[in-house]
């Protein structure tokens, strides 16, 4: 995958996440910093740029002398992340509720239609990334510039974990469930039922992360 040069290093930071949301870098790995270059055709300077960004989000550590290894936060570190996440993302839901114009209703049934596209194929991958689009153009429609900062740096944190809540038994439907009433709400302009459904969509995947950790800690 070769990577183009504008904005190197966080091009080079979203490609890392999504190796270490599809599992091409599992928790532990060295990252190989000269096969990483080759394969994206870059310089060390700017992979090492992604790598202190990631290594801010703690999913990778930087240990002097030694390199880079991926990481992951603590199963409580992840459950604050998704808390935080939750209200900030009800707070995205209600405002756009309230301000979504018929265009912009359209644009959200559009990715709406393509979630269902992709759980009907069980493409958890796709439907992964179609889902950040989708709480993307919500927070977008939202417009509240400050909030949308702050939700932005936090969804690319969060974004790997929901990958993973989708390997819990009956947790894809449950998303594309929870996914399907939010859409009736928007469909309404019920705000605050689309922040009551937001804030309990981002809960629900939370338990499923707390419940896998539980079954992995009892298998090994």
């Amino acid at each position: 995958m070769k990577i183009k040069k504008a904005t190197l290093h966080i091009q080079i930071a979203d490609a890392l996440r999504e190796m270490i949301m599809i599992g091409e870098l599992k928790n532990g790995d060295k990252i190989n910093e000269n096969d990483l270059c080759a394969s994206m055709g870059i310089s060390k300077t700017p992979l090492r740029e992604a790598l202190r960004v990631l290594s801010a989000e703690n999913l990778i550590s930087l240990v002097p002398n030694h390199g880079a290894f991926v990481t992951k936060p603590t199963t409580e570190e992840i459950k604050e992340m998704f808390a935080v996440m939750s209200v900030l993302e009800g707070v995205c839901a209600r405002a756009a509720a309230e301000k979504m114009t018929p265009v912009d209703f359209a644009r959200l049934e559009k990715l709406h239609a393509k979630l269902e596209e992709n759980f009907e194929r069980r493409d958890q991958e796709e439907y992964i990334r179609i889902n950040n689009q989708y709480h993307s153009l919500v927070q977008e429609i939202a417009g509240n510039r400050t909030l949308n900062q702050i939700v932005a740096g936090l969804r690319k944190k969060i974004l790997l974990y929901r990958f993973q809540s989708l390997n819990l038994p009956e947790r894809f439907e449950c998303s594309i469930r929870e996914h399907r009433d939010l859409l009736e709400a928007f469909r309404q302009r019920h705000h605050t039922r689309a922040e009551a459904l937001m804030r309990e969509h981002l809960q629900n995947q939370s338990q499923a992360l707390g419940t896998l950790a539980e079954q992995s800690k009892a298998d090994s």
